[in-house]
């Protein structure tokens, strides 16, 4: 199962890191990685394997929001199925 995971919010050192780390923690693969930071705001969506992850994909979620709070980021996992409904015209 494949997923997305955006991540918005004030630019500041280490975030990829501090995602890819977690990602890494619970062996879900990143297969691609778009960011880019317009002024000051950080903006990231990461394409992610969860075929060989270590817990559920509810925990995951939650792992990643709590970062995200920690971190005065918006951080959001979902399935791709349903990322790409989302965004289908």
């Amino acid at each position: 199962m494949r997923g997305i995971i955006t991540v918005v919010g004030k630019d500041m050192v280490g975030i990829l890191a501090k995602v890819s780390g977690v990602c890494s923690e619970y062996n879900v693969n990143v297969i691609e990685v778009s960011q880019s930071i317009l002024q000051d705001m950080f903006c990231m969506i990461m394409l992610v394997d969860f075929e060989k992850c270590s817990t559920s994909f509810s925990d995951f979620s939650d792992k990643v929001s709590a970062i995200g709070d920690e971190m005065s980021l918006s951080i959001h996992v979902m399935h791709e199925d349903i990322f790409n409904s989302m965004h289908r015209i």
